[in-house]
């Protein structure tokens, strides 16, 4: 049978791409919006985590907490709390690096723990006006330790290049926090605080504890609760349901419509593989196999084309440091799933037209 469903196949290549590439819109537009929304959930995430902290303290009410301010009076009230073992103020100053204004510049102060905790791949710890890169923006920069980078219009010298595990920090560059304030003209504010607690504490009771002593201030550390807060990715969440569901509709009305219209041409020639001895259920496998090796060739491409298509998305909406795309297992198998989806729905739609039709009107026809 396997030489049939080539042959087959490939005398009607014409239909067996159309269905192909039907299955491979729906993938692709699966795939890349599962990427993009994990990466925003990812990195909305990443910086409520800046430095391994527990949590982060953020402005309420906010769409987009990149934009947070906060005095830095809040940091001495949220010291003093029980339950905080320390407080790190963060700048973050987004369009600093002339070079490449995707890249985030945080300023943190040399003592605190997220400075302490980052971990130097090469180069030394910063002094003064000296820059920290992580792998990844010293990678994109194409420079290393001892080069100079131009942040906020002064010619910076990179002290050394850090990696902290976490992506968005490794994608950034930290500067101490009294030199980003005062290149940045904001003396005395912060975008946020982030927060280690300490042992025999509830993260849930110190959170608490925080927004009662700062009002105007929310307290975030689950990855879910602060993509749910930030509106921005909320927004961005919901558009992706509504074009994903889109994307199949249209997707599954291409394969099925012309894996249908293919198998009703063939009629004929199922009603003479009938007469010469073919039962029903053989005819059907034919037609399940030619579907769904057709829908597994569309899917495989569908997936390699979402990966880049993810990748494409975030480069189209200049996001390249503050989202990457979280290509996952999960995700690619979802992906697949639409896949062997569209393949199955059309197989069995075409089996139920094709078996409905009696031997010998097949054969009239």
């Amino acid at each position: 049978m396997s030489a049939l469903v080539t042959a087959n196949l490939a005398r009607r290549w014409g239909r067996t791409a159309l269905t192909g590439l039907g299955v491979a819109l729906g993938v692709t537009t699966i795939v890349a919006l599962l990427a993009l929304t994990g990466g925003l959930s990812r990195s909305a995430g990443d910086l409520a985590k800046l430095g391994r902290a527990d949590f982060g303290v953020f402005q309420a009410g906010l769409a987009d907490l990149s934009a947070s301010s906060l005095p830095a009076s809040v940091l001495a009230r949220v010291e003093r709390l029980p339950g905080v073992a320390a407080a790190s103020p963060v700048q973050i100053l987004p369009d600093a690096i002339a070079a490449d204004r995707s890249i985030l510049l945080f300023g943190a102060a040399q003592q605190s723990f997220l400075s302490r905790r980052l971990v130097l791949v090469s180069g030394r710890r910063a002094q003064g006006e000296q820059l920290l890169l992580g792998e990844a923006a010293a990678a994109r920069l194409y420079v290393s330790a001892k080069s100079e980078v131009d942040v906020l219009g002064r010619r910076l010298p990179v002290a050394g290049v850090f990696r902290s595990g976490i992506s968005l920090e490794d994608s950034g560059a930290v500067l101490p926090l009294n030199v980003t304030q005062r290149l940045s003209a904001r003396p005395g504010e912060i975008s946020m605080i982030a927060v280690s607690i300490a042992p025999g504490f509830r993260e849930s009771d110190v959170q608490a504890a925080v927004e009662r002593a700062a009002p105007g201030t929310l307290a975030l550390g689950d990855p879910r609760e602060v993509a749910r807060v930030d509106t921005n990715s909320r927004l961005i969440n919901k558009a992706a349901i509504i074009i994903a569901a889109l994307a199949l509709a249209l997707g599954a009305v291409v394969v099925i419509n012309t894996v249908a219209m293919a198998m009703i041409e063939r009629r004929t020639e199922f009603g003479v593989l009938a007469a010469v001895g073919w039962t029903r259920p053989r005819i059907a496998r034919l037609i399940v196999t030619e579907t769904v090796v057709t829908s597994a060739g569309g899917a495989g491409l569908g997936l390699a084309a979402g990966v880049l298509a993810s990748e494409l998305l975030v480069r189209a909406l200049t996001a390249t440091t503050f989202v990457t795309p979280a290509i996952t297992a999960w995700v690619l198998g979802r992906g697949a799933l639409v896949g062997f989806a569209f393949g199955v729905l059309a197989a069995a739609f075409c089996v139920w037209q094709v078996m409905r039709v009696p031997v010998l009107k097949a054969l009239q026809r």
